[in-house]
């Protein structure tokens, strides 16, 4: 029990550490083919993390169910922990506000809000049809 409860700490740590990368490697993709008049990285890492959530929740927890507490440890609360970023949806929204761009901070959070949850019933419904 010791071993399994120390290796999924080792998980989590591993997995947060490569989604916080990613993270930022698809942040910084984004707005330089973007550009940052709007805070279109975390809103793709958001909603691609969502979309991951869904579908490896799924694929984990109903496919391989025998591996979950490892795969889940690893991915769901490691890997997309680190990844999706409602921390600087926050500080960005907020942001928005001050910068007194209200059109875009109310953009901002319902288009997070509303694709998010549609990535995460998407990654549901395909991880179910596989």
């Amino acid at each position: 029990m010791t071993s399994l409860f120390l290796n999924n700490y080792s998980l989590i740590f591993l997995g947060c550490g490569i989604g916080g990368v990613l993270r930022y490697v698809v942040s910084n993709s984004a707005h330089f083919l973007l550009g940052q008049t709007f805070p279109y990285g975390t809103l793709i890492v958001n909603v691609s993390g969502s979309f991951l959530m869904g579908l490896l929740f799924i694929i984990i927890l109903e496919r391989y169910g025998s591996l979950a507490p490892q795969l889940r440890a690893f991915l769901l609360i490691g890997l997309l922990g680190g990844y999706t970023t409602f921390s600087s949806f926050s500080i960005e929204t907020i942001n928005l506000f001050e910068q007194g761009a209200l059109l875009k901070a109310f953009f901002n959070m319902g288009s997070n809000l509303i694709l998010c949850v549609i990535a995460t019933g998407v990654g549901i419904i395909l991880g179910r049809s596989l």
